[in-house]
């Protein structure tokens, strides 16, 4: 059987954004267990304009094409006025039986480990026939940060990625044969 194709989602487009910070560590902690492919997918590469503001086709098919082809996801959220940002709720909009029948992990980050907006992903992924998994990594910004710019996690993080990754491959590979 061949590896399932799990993207690691940044849910940011922001100048300045620490997405890809954290985006990159867990890519090379997943690359390191051997039993997926993993790829960072930057929602800011599609240049999707707000959902029904412009006409956005090409960036649209490029979106559910890359979706489509994956089976699982790992979402790097950060807590935005206690949910996620507008531009990882847009990108979510644009797609819909891409989504379907796939498994998420989230790792989120914020003041108090980006909690809220996690819990608010789950409401919308659960809309889209997304099954989120249990074990979720929550970084704060005053401890997993310094200075708030640079991502310096503590390794006690290492046990729940690795824990939400398993669960991520498990239920990417057993919602394979819905698809």
């Amino acid at each position: 059987m061949s590896k399932l194709n799990i993207g690691i989602i940044l849910g940011s487009t922001r100048q300045g954004r620490l997405s890809p910070q954290v985006g990159e560590w867990i890519k090379h902690i997943a690359d390191q267990r051997g039993d997926a492919n993993y790829e960072i997918v930057d929602i800011a590469d599609y240049k999707l304009p707000l959902l029904g503001e412009a006409d956005a086709a090409a960036q649209a098919a490029a979106w559910n094409e890359k979706l489509a082809s994956l089976d699982g996801f790992v979402f790097i959220v950060q807590e935005y006025n206690h949910s996620i940002t507008g531009a990882l709720k847009n990108a979510l909009d644009y797609a819909r039986e891409a989504w379907n029948n796939k498994a998420a992990g989230i790792v989120s980050y914020g003041a108090v480990g980006g909690a809220r907006a996690a819990e608010h992903l789950r409401g919308i992924l659960g809309e889209l026939s997304v099954a989120d998994v249990r074990i979720h990594p929550a970084l704060s910004l005053f401890t997993d940060f310094e200075n708030g710019q640079v991502f310096k996690p503590a390794d006690l993080h290492l046990t729940n990625v690795n824990g939400m990754l398993d669960q991520v491959v498990g239920w990417s590979g057993a919602l394979k044969t819905l698809r």
